[in-house]
């Protein structure tokens, strides 16, 4: 259950985008938003307080006076801020922004947004500057597209974190995507792990299997993205070792990312 969500900001034009999405899921699912700051060197307090109230006070008034929202801020170092917020406040999600890109073109893979992927347990949900939360209220966008390897997953809260966002959305279809080269086969505990993935949603959510051949995983991937313009959503774990998801696998995934994108944890 979604309990608490904090989202990151700069004050940047992604940030801001994400903090939408942060505010609707949070109204949707009744969570508590904290909003965080990292106070940088000769960056002036007063000024990000007031910053921080302007932003409060946007969000009650686009989504409602019982948003529950708050403000953050912790001086120093951007990782260190946001792991002290995550043991204090225990949250459920994260919600971060990043500029993304255009089909496979590379950005700086070194951003905060990556960087939360690999210091974190708590799932984070990415949303690129050029998404909009107004999409998340519509039935033409309610594609959730689960990338996968089928191997079995350490952390089975990861899907519980799933199924709760495919609840918050409108009509939403699964799809569970493989990606694997040409002439291969699934084996006998893949095979079983699909299985298992599609009977384990809600029975009124339409559930398909769908597989794309492609030596490059993230080109198989982009090559289904770019046929189903009602994506809405994308999901992926992060392994830590081993399979074709692995941490660098999703962590270039979200910086290319033009779809929001919830990167789950396997352990």
């Amino acid at each position: 259950m979604l309990n608490t969500i904090i989202a990151p900001v700069d004050f940047s034009a992604e940030a801001g985008t994400a903090l939408k999405f942060a505010a609707e899921i949070s109204k949707r699912a009744s969570a508590k938003l904290t909003i965080l700051h990292a106070l940088q060197v000769k960056e002036n307090e007063t000024d990000a307080n007031q910053h921080l109230a302007q932003l409060v006070a946007e969000l009650h008034q686009t989504f409602g006076a019982d948003l529950k929202c708050e403000s953050v801020i912790v001086e120093g170092d951007f990782i260190a801020a946001l792991e002290s917020q995550i043991e204090s406040q225990q949250p459920d999600l994260i919600v971060m922004g990043t500029k993304g890109a255009s089909g496979l073109k590379k950005i700086f893979i070194g951003s905060n947004t990556v960087k939360v992927i690999s210091h974190t347990k708590v799932p984070v949900l990415i949303i690129p500057e050029t998404a909009r939360f107004e999409e998340f209220n519509r039935t033409g966008k309610n594609r959730v597209v689960f990338a996968t390897d089928l191997e079995e997953v350490g952390n089975e809260a990861s899907f519980d974190m799933l199924a709760e966002v495919l609840s918050l959305m409108i009509e939403p279809k699964l799809r569970i995507l493989n990606v694997r080269p040409k002439n291969t086969m699934l084996s006998f505990h893949q095979n079983m792990e699909r299985a298992a993935l599609v009977s384990r949603f809600r029975d009124d959510i339409e559930t398909e299997r769908i597989t794309v051949f492609s030596s490059k995983v993230l080109e198989g991937i982009n090559f289904y993205l770019d046929k189903h313009t009602d994506t809405g959503l994308i999901a992926m774990i992060a392994r830590d070792s081993g399979g074709l998801f692995q941490h660098n696998f999703t962590q270039e995934m979200a910086s290319i990312t033009r779809y929001p994108l919830l990167v789950l944890s396997d352990s």
